[in-house]
């Protein structure tokens, strides 16, 4: 019998009914609210004029809301789409003219910048504030109020798209990530497995739930009627407060995370003992960082790869072994083995499979991969062809079969956990008239891991400085993607085609 993700949800109603859900500032939700509170908001939707597979729009940080949203979308086979809140206007004005969702949901916070936004916003039927009051929307609860407990008349098949979840591209235009039920289910089974939960576990999420990263991680714990505990952001105090008093068991950080949290002086006053999973993703994690942790921790860690379109492979606890072998300490390094039901090869620019030790693209199949990308033929071609997503990152295998990230060959910049693309901010400095050439690397930050560099030539005869540089992106681009650095040159190197020679740029600047 087919399975979809409110079968899930229809589970733990059941099995962990007075379970806590979700946790967030004293707050909870238990599995079988839960549950009502999902066929309500979806009843209310399908009285509001949607239907099966039309698309809901989110613009919230984290909240208990944002989980019922979730939760009613599973249920009711009707699609999530979520919008990063760190975006500027006309990125979020993209984002939502291409999923077209006919009802968004948003926080009283982003209700001034909705307001000038709304007319170019055609699609969009209804407006529901969850936390206030604003005149245009409708207010959260009287929303869910018109809605039947038994839900709405359409329920969640396998083969529906489940969620969009946009990912900027090497194109700089965020494209939307087609997420099916019977995907979504797999990718929450193998989180579930990787991070070995069950229903007394408790994952503290400081990730947006727009990210997949938190979303895959948040229904991995409740695929075994686990609890959610969420945070609007990331607060090392905070979360060791929330690890020594709320029975947090598993953390999901990035390494730049995870360092912020060891320094931390009420470290050694906080009780780790419920803690015995940290899963770190969105980069490698320095070794010397890692081996801290280790030391301070225990062998709790365990290391996860994967993008939007695809879950790949980790580095198990039992495969961090700092003391051990010099072959066994290298794999420190790596992004561990593929996962159950998922097949990696390493292939050439010629599409040929490399041997060990040899760096080629990473591509992968699994029963857990998107479906494509939304209205972006183009894309979804590039990307997803014979049944292989070609991720784009270059990596190599050793002869244990460990994987190992080399390079990225989208210029993918990872800053705070953050992927930030250097198309797309090259694109907005290049909008700058006084500009003519500009090309953006990474360079390494001892607190963010990475920060965005531009190396910038200017038009003859006009005059900029790194300030003004910087606060026209911010016009252009949300605030994270900003450089931090700015470097006026006369010339950047290039390769005999004319494209933009990075490889030598990074050695003059990095």
């Amino acid at each position: 019998m087919p399975f979809t993700l409110a079968d899930t949800l229809e589970d733990n109603a059941q099995r962990f009914s007075d379970q806590a859900a979700y946790l967030m500032d004293g707050n909870s939700i238990t599995h079988r609210q839960l549950l009502e509170r999902a066929k309500r908001i979806a009843s209310a939707a399908e009285n509001s004029g949607l239907q099966r597979q039309d698309r809901v729009g989110v613009l919230s940080m984290n909240n208990l809301a944002y989980g019922e949203l979730m939760a009613a979308c599973q249920w009711s086979g009707l699609i999530l789409s979520t919008v990063n809140f760190r975006l500027a206007g006309p990125e979020i004005a993209h984002i939502i003219n291409d999923s077209t969702p006919s009802i968004l949901f948003f926080e009283a916070q982003y209700s001034e910048l909705l307001a000038g936004l709304r007319e170019q916003l055609p699609s969009i039927k209804t407006y529901v504030c969850i936390d206030g009051h604003v005149d245009w929307a409708s207010d959260y609860e009287a929303f869910i109020a018109t809605g039947q407990p038994e839900g709405s008349s359409f329920r969640a098949r396998e083969e529906d798209i489940a969620a969009l979840i946009y990912t900027s591209g090497t194109t700089g235009k965020p494209k939307g990530c087609i997420l099916g039920q019977r995907e979504m289910r797999l990718g929450a089974q193998t989180m579930s497995v990787e991070t070995r939960s069950g229903p007394n576990d408790r994952i503290l999420l400081v990730m947006p739930l727009f990210h997949i990263g938190a979303m895959a991680m948040g229904m991995g714990i409740h695929f075994r009627g686990g609890t959610v505990v969420l945070h609007r952001q990331f607060d090392p105090a905070t979360l060791l407060k929330a690890v020594n008093d709320d029975g947090v068991s598993i953390l999901h950080l990035a390494p730049t995370l995870v360092q912020m949290v060891l320094d931390h002086p009420n470290l050694q006053d906080c009780d780790f003992s419920k803690l015995h999973t940290i899963v770190y993703s969105a980069a490698a994690m320095p070794l010397p960082l890692l081996k801290r942790g280790m030391d301070l921790l225990g062998p709790i860690f365990i290391n996860l790869y994967g993008q939007t379109e695809v879950f790949s492979s980790g580095l198990l606890r039992e495969q961090h072994r700092p003391d051990g072998s010099e072959q066994e300490k290298r794999w420190l390094t790596s992004v561990g083995q593929p996962f159950p039901g998922t097949r990696v090869r390493i292939e050439d620019d010629n599409g040929n499979i490399c041997p060990p030790e040899v760096a080629g693209e990473i591509v992968v199949q699994s029963t857990a991969m998107a479906r494509g990308y939304w209205n972006n033929h183009k894309a979804t071609l590039e990307t997803f062809r014979d049944g292989w997503c070609y991720t784009g990152d270059v990596g190599l295998f050793d002869e244990d079969g460990m994987l190992y990230l080399v390079d990225r060959k989208k210029d993918v910049i990872i800053s705070g956990g953050e992927n930030i693309y250097s198309r797309e901010v090259e694109d907005a400095i290049l909008s700058h008239k006084a500009i003519s050439e500009c090309a953006v690397i990474g360079l390494a930050d001892e607190k963010w891991g990475e920060s965005v560099c531009a190396v910038v030539i200017m038009r003859e005869g006009e005059r900029l400085t790194e300030a003004d540089v910087i606060s026209h992106c911010q016009t252009m681009i949300a605030s994270y993607k900003k450089p931090r650095t700015v470097i006026f040159a006369d010339s950047i190197p290039k390769m005999p085609t004319g494209k933009i020679d990075k490889v030598s740029l990074r050695k003059l600047y990095c």
